[in-house]
């Protein structure tokens, strides 16, 4: 399992944030540019990277103020899971995103990278989106 993370701090209500990341219908938002043919609703998504995959993803679980996790439905290329941990810290909220996914030593050597600017871009736009 390889596993690739990021985290923040948003300066927002812990309440907020959790409402935001619960609905999928708010991840659109938080992807990169080539994302395309998104669609969803509160608990599942299907887009495509493109030139690369197409992706199906629902939230599996949420607790409410602290966690939701998602994992891949269908037939993904590999085994992967995200999970956003949220904590109230100060006057805003903790937030660390974690990405694990199962890949083989060919798989990792080229998709380390990429899986690591999406966690990255991920929380940055989940910050600038609830920071305006």
């Amino acid at each position: 399992m390889s596993t690739f993370e990021s985290k923040t701090f948003i300066k927002s209500p812990l309440s907020r944030v959790y409402r935001f990341l619960a609905d999928f219908n708010n991840h659109q938002q938080l992807m990169p540019d080539n994302i395309q043919n998104w669609t969803s609703t509160n608990d599942e998504a299907s887009f495509g990277i493109q030139n690369m995959v197409q992706l199906s993803l629902q939230i599996e679980s949420r607790v409410e103020n602290k966690s939701v996790n998602i994992v891949a439905v269908g037939t993904p290329p590999f085994g992967i899971n995200l999970n956003w941990d949220l904590a109230t810290e100060g006057d805003g909220t903790a937030v660390t995103f974690t990405i694990n996914a199962e890949l083989n030593m060919m798989m990792k050597m080229m998709t380390s990278g990429p899986l690591q600017k999406l966690a990255d871009h991920e929380v940055e736009a989940l910050k600038n989106a609830l920071e305006q």
